[in-house]
């Protein structure tokens, strides 16, 4: 069996999670290739499975990155995903649900539409990375962002600024085939300056974490409503931050080619790897 982990120049050399899932699908007998989802020889038809892992300059091609998955094979996560979850317009969707997810407003052009709060965060909803993200103190910095990108033909996002973050990071959730693998806590990235309005996001801290019960109830709730709309994925992050009340808000669902942060937990490449395995031989 051969298992293709879809990625992207430079990024394979960067992948902390690939050389752990390469040596985990090797212990099952299980050869594996890296291919660049972007390069136009690269075959896909001779694998049986193909993993999307990190494909990270996705959002300069975005189109051509999900024409790319519909003619894949055997992807996981597949198509349909990809397609829903490149675009954080899925909050909309989640919150219509019922999931609490940080308050979000779209395309703000005024400050009469920002969100009530002290500091904001604006980003593109087509993103990566921190791509284009800010963290704005200034209501008159934090409308001009937004005002920026839309003009550049973006959806643009601005939410509150959850203090919690500084203190307590975000709590992420992995899952693998819709079983509870591993969590990690992300320390805070965005700082902020008062007259700019922004600096540079700090180095990214993260470490293992023993998840209460609020995170696992909030995780399960958002993959339900995945499953209701006939999502399946293969993995999925839940990242998680908490409001002054102490209620678990959903920051994002990372189903298209997050971190799982396989180095942070023992055993988490050999789950993912066991998954593989089982949707290889459905």
């Amino acid at each position: 069996m051969i298992v293709a982990l879809a990625s992207a120049h430079p990024y394979d050399t960067i992948d902390a999670d690939l050389p752990l899932l390469v040596d985990a699908l090797s212990q099952h007998g299980v050869e594996t290739v890296i291919r660049y989802w972007d390069d136009p020889q690269a075959r896909w038809d001779d694998v049986a499975v193909t993993l999307v892992r990190s494909c990270w300059n996705y959002i300069e091609r975005r189109e051509a990155f999900l024409a790319w998955a519909e003619r894949i094979p055997h992807l996981q996560n597949a198509a349909d995903i990809l397609r829903w979850n490149t675009d954080k317009t899925y909050l909309r969707d989640l919150a219509d649900a019922g999931i609490d997810v940080v308050p979000t407003h779209w395309d703000v052009r005024t400050k009469e539409e920002l969100p009530a709060a002290s500091e904001w965060v604006v980003k593109p909803s087509v993103s990566a990375g921190s791509a284009d993200t800010a963290r704005w103190a200034m209501p008159d910095d934090a409308v001009a962002h937004s005002r920026a990108l839309q003009d550049a033909g973006r959806t643009a996002m601005v939410q509150p600024y959850i203090a919690s973050v500084d203190a307590q990071g975000e709590t992420a959730m992995i899952y693998t085939d819709g079983r509870f693998s591993h969590a990690i806590v992300k320390g805070p990235r965005l700082t902020r300056d008062s007259t700019a309005g922004t600096e540079p996001t700090r180095a990214e801290s993260v470490v293992a974490t023993t998840p209460e019960p609020a995170h696992h109830d909030a995780a399960e709730r958002v993959l339900g409503i995945c499953r209701g709309r006939g999502l399946d994925p293969l993995y999925a992050r839940i990242d998680l931050v908490e409001d002054a009340s102490g209620r678990q808000l959903l920051l994002e669902l990372e189903l298209t080619e997050p971190s799982l942060f396989l180095p942070h937990a023992g055993g988490a490449a050999d789950r993912l790897a066991d998954a593989v395995l089982r949707r290889a031989a459905g």
